[in-house]
């Protein structure tokens, strides 16, 4: 038995290897410093060919950076799980149109046009259609902590320290966290990923999962970071900061808005959810305050109309609220089932997802709210979820295919560069840039079909969507 460790400083991995032989057949095992990992047997035809598949992938490994080490010293990453408190609604009941119970509670939503997503505390993802209908559900193994949206893609941020890529069939791990970093929030901006976490902290990690730059925030905790083509946006005890995205180099700070719970942002604007029971709107180019919105509690969440036309809060007394851009509350309402803890707001509907686990959508158009006003609402819908519904996870297998069976697809394939694995194109066509790809998939000298690709923003690297598969 081979037992490796890889632990980086300053956002890099931490993970394990093992190799064991017995026989003539060699059992892998990897995976992330105090977990249980994934583990993939293999059958030679004699022990002495086994002994030298395990010797060349402990080596593979060695030339990586893992080093022999004792299982149990290194210690799995820490975890916070977010302790809230919520008490029940005094105020009218909001017209909730249908809810949906995902079994815990419940921090990470987004809605396009498409579907919604809604993640728990217990790992569980579901899609579901905006009628309320339960259209998919996968496994993560750990907590969610967000949902955040990039371009086309759909990432969730998990407490095991790995951010998943929900775009295809199947969960891929795309970016892994550092083992010092305890994750409160994350965002995403054409494949620039940003952390907050409990020591206060900003850590940005890029396209290939490589740490970029962190900051020590004026806080000692921070939930909010919000990202786009030019800054990062961080919240945390002692206000909100922007730094520049390309090298962490500070722009502005301002304690205006301190206690941040939880951040949104639109073109000019980064919205402050605190709990000092205000939500503040701050001009993104100086962080001049420009709007305060006051509630009754400490405010869990925010969200807005496009452009900031109309500003959403949810307390910790179970309330959401309306506000107009100038900061004049226009309506209060209860949920009904908790706390919101996230949201957003689509096509005159607001999704929530709050404290009991529950994923409701709030008919947030004017003749349904001024009905609720006047404590008329609809009764709610309680979806249920279909118990054949097939359970996807996370997996490192793929479906292989033929060079002559390919059909479309864009061919890419795995080489050394030093101690690292890049992925870059190899029909013709393209630039001769890296590839935003799965490290758990990359194998040297290995040749994948992609359904397609598509240029960063930015430009520099491509970033496959759809599903993967490899080329035998």
């Amino acid at each position: 038995m081979t037992y490796l460790e890889l632990s980086e400083d300053g956002g890099g991995a931490h993970k394990f290897y093992e190799a064991v032989v017995s026989g003539t057949r060699v059992t892998i095992t990897y995976g992330r410093i105090g977990e249980t990992g994934q583990t993939k047997s293999t059958d030679f035809p004699t022990e002495d060919k086994a002994r030298a598949a395990a010797a060349k992938k402990v080596n593979e490994k060695l030339r990586k950076g893992y080093a022999p080490a004792v299982r149990g010293v290194r210690q799995r990453r820490p975890v916070t799980r977010r302790t809230v408190t919520s008490t029940r609604s005094t105020a009218l009941q909001a017209p909730v149109l249908w809810r949906f119970d995902s079994g815990a509670s419940a921090f990470g939503v987004f809605v396009d046009e498409e579907r919604c997503w809604v993640g728990n505390q217990r790992g569980d993802v579901f899609t579901l259609a905006h009628s309320g209908t339960v259209t998919g559900r996968f496994r993560l193994p750990d907590g969610v902590k967000c949902i955040v949206a990039d371009d086309f893609w759909i990432y969730a941020g998990c407490d095991d320290g790995k951010v998943y890529d929900l775009s295809g069939k199947v969960p891929r791990a795309a970016y892994e966290i550092a083992a010092d970093v305890d994750i409160y929030w994350l965002d995403i901006h054409d494949g620039i990923l940003g952390v907050s976490d409990r020591a206060g902290r900003i850590t940005t990690i890029d396209y290939e999962d490589e740490f970029q730059w962190a900051r020590t925030g004026q806080g000692d905790y921070a939930w909010m970071v919000r990202c786009d083509e030019d800054a990062v946006y961080h919240g945390h005890s002692g206000g909100v900061s922007r730094f520049d995205a390309s090298d962490g180099s500070p722009v502005w700070h301002t304690s205006a808005a301190d206690q941040v719970l939880f951040g949104w942002q639109e073109d000019d604007a980064v919205y402050a959810a605190t709990a000092r029971r205000t939500v503040h709107r701050l001009a993104k180019a100086d962080g001049r305050v420009e709007a305060v919105y006051r509630c009754d509690a400490p405010v869990y969440s925010c969200a807005t109309s496009p452009g900031g036309g109309y500003v959403f809060a949810g307390d910790s007394h179970s309330s959401v609220y309306c506000f107009a851009a100038s900061g004049e509350r226009l309506w209060k309402l209860g949920t009904g089932c908790g706390s919101a803890l996230s949201m957003q707001f689509l096509d005159d509907r607001l999704y929530i997802v709050t404290t009991d686990g529950s994923l409701a959508c709030v008919d947030a158009g004017e003749a349904a709210i001024a009905a609720a006003c006047q404590g008329r609402v609809p009764e709610a819908v309680d979806v249920k979820a279909a118990a054949s519904l097939p359970v996807v996870e996370p997996s490192v297998v793929l479906e292989t295919v033929t060079a002559g069976g390919a059909g479309e697809g864009v061919v890419v394939e795995c080489v050394r560069e030093g101690d690292r694995l890049r992925v870059r194109v190899s029909s013709p066509g393209y630039q001769a840039w890296n590839v935003q790809f799965p490290k758990d998939i990359r194998e040297a000298g290995a040749r994948y079909l992609v359904e397609g690709l598509r240029p960063a923003g930015r430009g520099g690297f491509y970033r496959t969507y759809g599903e993967i598969r490899r080329l035998v």
